[in-house]
């Protein structure tokens, strides 16, 4: 399939929308009135740090809503005002956020069920407005949809759009894309759907192993049992690996991004030779600004004398998980948590661990004055990151009184 062709083809037609429907006014003052909150606009002024009795809290210099999530909530709120009564759908959640999706279904924007994992597409009538999410969707989903006749709503993050250009540049090429992602990711699902023979590895430790194996060789059968998951069909180790090219998820932490892309630079260049290496590689700016902005300000955040981290977002969120990483990493007690009834007192918290487990950790919040860093994945309201400082300070509050 030509994918770039039927792209400029769906983009054409008069069932697709990209920009809006003129709206925005009114939708502005409903994501205001919805999501924002003054007192997080009180502590960036202040510096982004704010002391209550004993606490001290400290927000990072970037954090929450993304301008792509942004606009992708303001579209699908623009969509439910412009077609009224029509029906809606959503081929995923809009962002990974438990409140913003919950009130996308109170507005009855309906997400495509899913049976054995897999989309089930014919409940999809012709006319029916199909909005695609902020990661996007797969070519596969957006050609059924078409054919359908739905009118399409893309909110995809144009960040994403971008890569999907780099894996469009790859196949031209007839370079294998590498994509640093999560096999499972709607993202990465939605990339991969673009490219031509791609591979996907989830860190530095299967990309070393990938690189070993253009290097020496290996066990072909135990590569593709490895990848099975994650690689094209019919990939080929022994033959789609001599002209590799760099792609990511946008939610990736951004060093491990670039660690990956130099260890593939050097191995061709140590296969090929510096005279062949374009030949043979060819890499592409894809990190998100906004994902590196937050992990930036995150980076900084834990160089002061925290005494705990709370970072706030939904479970699935892959931005989220990768500003927890980074507290966890420099050994600071870390929580990560989607909303602020995961905070059960101030000697219980439900928090989700890097392996994906959820916990309930005791006598999290230590007694005496402390120091709380805050930050929040890229699809988090400000006003679920309000509640949450709320709750801190209450209970802080409460335990002084007592």
């Amino acid at each position: 399939m030509d994918t770039k062709a039927f792209k400029r083809s769906l983009q054409h037609s008069e069932n697709y929308n990209r920009k809006g429907f003129g709206h925005q006014a009114e939708v502005a003052s409903q994501l205001q009135s919805e999501y924002q909150s003054n007192l997080i606009q009180q502590i960036r002024d202040r510096n982004y740090t704010i002391t209550k009795g004993d606490v001290t809290i400290r927000l990072a210099q970037a954090f929450g809503f993304c301008w792509g999530v942004e606009r992708a909530v303001a579209m699908a709120y623009e969509t439910r005002q412009h077609f009224p009564t029509e029906r809606i759908w959503i081929t995923n959640e809009i962002i990974h956020n438990p409140s913003v999706n919950q009130r996308m279904q109170e507005m009855e924007v309906k997400f495509i069920p899913v049976e054995n994992n897999q989309k089930d597409f014919s409940v999809v009538d012709s006319g029916d407005v199909v909005i695609l999410p902020a990661f996007g969707a797969s070519v596969q989903e957006m050609q059924i949809l078409h054919n359908k006749g739905c009118k399409i709503v893309d909110t995809t993050c144009p960040w994403v759009s971008k890569v999907w250009n780099t894996v469009e540049k790859h196949k031209k090429g007839d370079y294998t894309s590498i994509i640093h992602g999560k096999y499972k990711h709607e993202e990465t699902v939605a990339t991969s759907s673009f490219a031509g023979k791609y591979l996907i590895v989830f860190n530095l430790q299967e990309a070393e192993y990938v690189a070993n194996y253009i290097l020496h060789g290996g066990n072909r059968e135990e590569f593709l049992v490895k990848f099975a998951k994650a690689c094209s069909a019919e990939f080929d180790p022994d033959q789609d690996l001599e002209r590799v090219g760099i792609a990511n998820q946008t939610t990736m932490l951004k060093g491990e991004t670039e660690q990956i892309g130099k260890l593939f630079e050097r191995t061709m260049m140590q296969k090929y030779g510096p005279v062949e290496l374009n030949q043979h590689f060819q890499s592409f700016n894809t990190i998100c600004d906004a994902t590196q902005e937050r992990q930036d300000a995150m980076l900084e955040l834990v160089q002061d004398n925290l005494d705990l981290m709370v970072v706030i977002g939904g479970f699935n969120s892959s931005n989220t998980t990768q500003l927890q990483q980074i507290a966890i990493e420099r050994k600071i007690p870390s929580y990560h948590i989607d909303s602020v009834e995961r905070i059960h007192s101030e000697d219980a918290i439900q928090h989700r661990q890097l392996s994906g487990e959820l916990v309930i950790s005791e006598n999290w919040l230590p007694q005496g004055k402390i120091t709380v860093g805050i930050t929040s994945g890229a699809s988090t309201p400000d006003k679920v990151v309000e509640d949450v400082i709320e709750k801190i300070f209450l209970l802080k509050a409460t335990v002084a009184v007592v």
